[in-house]
C-alpha cells in the first residue's frame, strides 16, 4: 500500500504563487511515476502535470510555463511550484502515484487552492 501526503495549499492572490508538496510512504517501487491533478468545481479531475522516477516530465497546456514540477527521489517527494496564479487555478489539488511495475494507482486526499481576482 502507499500513502500519499499533501500540503502547501492556500488561499493566494491572482499573480501570486504557491508550492505544494506529496510526501509518499509505502510500497512504491523503484520505478514510478508521480504528479499532481486537480479538480475545480462542477468540473472533472484534469492531469496538472508529471514526473518519472528519471525525471521526465509532462504538463498541461493550461500549466505550461507557469508551473514546475519536480521531485526528491531520496525524500520520496514531489513538488509542484505554481507561479502566476489565477482564479481559474482554483481548485482542489490531488497527488498521484503510478507503480509501473505493478500497475497500480494512489490518490491522496487533495488539498485546497484557491485564487482570488
Amino acid at each position: 500500500q502507499v500513502q500519499l501526503v499533501e500540503s502547501g495549499g492556500g488561499l493566494v492572490q491572482a499573480g501570486g504563487s504557491l508550492r505544494l508538496s506529496c510526501a509518499a510512504s509505502g510500497s512504491m517501487g523503484s520505478i514510478n511515476t508521480m504528479g499532481w491533478y486537480r479538480q475545480a468545481p462542477g468540473k472533472q479531475r484534469e492531469l496538472v502535470a508529471t514526473i518519472t522516477t528519471g525525471g521526465r516530465t509532462n504538463y498541461a497546456d493550461s500549466v505550461k510555463g507557469r508551473f514546475t514540477i519536480s521531485r526528491a527521489n531520496t525524500k520520496n517527494t514531489v513538488y509542484l511550484q505554481m507561479n502566476s496564479l489565477s482564479p481559474e487555478d482554483t481548485a482542489v489539488y490531488y497527488c498521484n502515484l503510478v507503480n509501473e511495475y505493478l500497475g497500480r494507482t494512489y490518490w491522496g486526499r487533495g488539498t485546497q487552492v484557491t485564487v482570488s481576482s
